[in-house]
């Protein structure tokens, strides 16, 4: 194959920036074009709302420039897949206008939600041990929040979309989205992979009628065409295909090839995930679903650290200014000052151990993050390597947990993400997990996933299996050593493992005291 099977258009919506990509089916990029804007302003104290036009009009800008540069790859685009971020909340009219700022996934504001849920669902919740889950699950829900406090919007809303639909819409004209896009607060049947079916307690928790919502496709099946209007504003061409794709996590897992539960996907971003792919429904934890794959059919059980390297950024912006300054006098990003403090810093940062609950998780509404173990040896490069470790015991507790459900032991671990750059955290991923880590031949792995889904769109590839064996590369393979992965499995099992249930009462008393978090 070659290009004259044409390329792909990724356009990769994330909280920072947007992406818009060329990928031939050898899974080579022809062209990107990167457009960065604030990810978010706040008019409240833990309000994370953005513009919905500052996407949109960031997409246009990064296909216009790409056209421009590369006019002759871009005459040969056959189709355009769209991944976004996950659990972006967008209202519109019937013109599919937005009536107010995208509520974005950081958004931390609570409904009150006084008025009770019908009492057989609370006596149900009750019964399995939920009820305060269900209840954060609805004070988290934006679309829970906007109904109390803006009615009158609520009134006009004709659709509710995630940025995932408000990108179709554009492109499209249509109210539809991917099933492999369904992520967030909204009544959707992850196991059946379609809408909730009428009775079901997920309308009375999330507060949306049916005719609120839109049409869902399966992955990989074509949604529509570029509209003129749509063409005019990027300069796709009127009539390209456009190919329904997934979310950007599951993206990423296609995107490194992880096709079944031996291998798992391990994603660096601002929240850290750990996910494997399968045919078979299980909740990676009890009542959490496994979000729809972006294989028609396949699902993604993931367990999320919020937060999670995140925290890099907070380490850079509290402690890391010699750093930074260093990084800029040497003309070279931070990241690869502070990874060579990791080369001085032994494993196990000399006993000093991170737990990365930064943000608490529904399971665990009074968790907070712990440092334990601090000496007069320790510096800000203890912490920085911490922070890593911490991050990974996490995840290699999540890790457990899928293998455990799944009952599948994973053989291999596919990196992606930003903190994926960087070697030094690859092998320290591979010696904290005893297993092999490899890396794609891109960075670039939300992208190449939705590409993906748009050459099997456009029957270029028979399959996901055909696809992935033609277009994702691992070109970096990381070992693990021996010695080190000793040392890690004894500070887990020992150490880490403990850590939360020694600590659990006294979060619980700071939270009745500090009333914080307040949920």
């Amino acid at each position: 194959m070659t290009s004259r099977e044409g390329y792909i258009l990724s356009l990769d919506c994330g909280t920072q920036s947007v992406r818009a990509i060329l990928f031939d089916c050898q899974g080579n990029i022809i062209g990107k074009e990167k457009v960065e804007f604030e990810p978010y302003f706040s008019r409240q104290p833990g309000w994370a709302e953005q513009e919905p036009q500052v996407f949109w009009e960031s997409c246009c800008k990064a296909c216009q420039t790409l056209k421009a540069r590369q006019p002759e790859d871009w005459e040969h685009i056959r189709g355009v897949a769209v991944t976004t971020q996950r659990d972006t909340t967008i209202i519109v009219d019937e013109q599919g206008k937005p009536l107010r700022p995208a509520i974005i996934w950081l958004d931390q504001r609570m409904a009150r939600c006084q008025e009770p849920l019908p009492i057989y669902d609370t006596v149900l919740f009750k019964t399995i041990g939920m009820a305060k889950t269900v209840e954060i699950i609805r004070r988290q829900t934006k679309t829970n929040w906007i109904i109390e406090n803006e009615p009158e919007l609520w009134e006009r809303t004709h659709k509710v979309l995630l940025l995932s639909g408000f990108f179709i819409y554009q492109l499209t004209g249509l109210f539809a989205d991917s099933v492999a896009s369904q992520v967030g607060h909204i009544p959707f049947d992850y196991k059946r992979q379609t809408w909730c079916k009428s009775y079901d307690f997920k309308w009375r928790m999330f507060g949306i009628d049916p005719d609120k919502l839109y049409d869902l496709v399966e992955p990989g099946e074509i949604i529509g065409e570029v509209t003129s209007q749509a063409a005019a504003a990027t300069g796709i061409k009127e009539g390209t295909p456009v190919i329904a794709a997934g979310s950007d996590k599951g993206c990423e897992t296609l995107g490194v090839g992880c096709l079944s539960p031996d291998c798992a996907s391990m994603s660096f971003g601002t929240t850290a995930t750990v996910q494997i792919t399968t045919r078979r429904y299980l909740e990676p934890i009890q009542f959490m679903p496994a979000y729809p794959a972006s294989i028609p059919g396949y699902y993604n059980p993931e367990i999320e650290i919020f937060r999670g390297y995140w925290m890099i950024s907070w380490f850079k912006k509290e402690f890391g200014l010699r750093e930074m300054i260093e990084a800029e006098q040497r003309g070279v990003p931070p990241e690869e000052v502070l990874d060579e403090r990791l080369a001085d810093i032994p494993p196990g940062s000399q006993g000093l151990i991170l737990q990365p609950f930064w943000t608490p998780g529904l399971k665990m509404p009074e968790a907070k993050g712990a440092i334990i173990g601090f000496g007069d040896v320790h510096t800000r490069a203890h912490i920085y390597r911490a922070i890593i470790e911490g991050i990974n015991y996490a995840l290699r507790e999540g890790l457990e947990n899928l293998e455990k459900k799944s009952k599948v032991k994973v053989k291999r671990i596919a990196v992606s993400g930003g903190g994926s750059q960087s070697n030094a955290i690859c092998q320290i991923t591979a010696d904290m997990f005893d297993r092999p880590v490899v890396r794609g031949q891109t960075y670039e792995t939300s992208g190449l996933g939705a590409a993906i889904n748009g050459f099997v769109g456009l029957k270029v590839f028979k399959s996901y299996e055909e696809a992935v064996s033609n277009m994702v590369h691992h070109t970096s393979f990381f070992e693990p050593d021996s010695a080190n992965a000793r040392l890690y499995w004894q500070l887990y099992e020992r150490v880490y493992c403990k850590i939360y249930g020694r600590l659990e009462t006294l979060y619980r008393e700071i939270k009745a005291i500090t009333h914080y978090p307040d949920i």
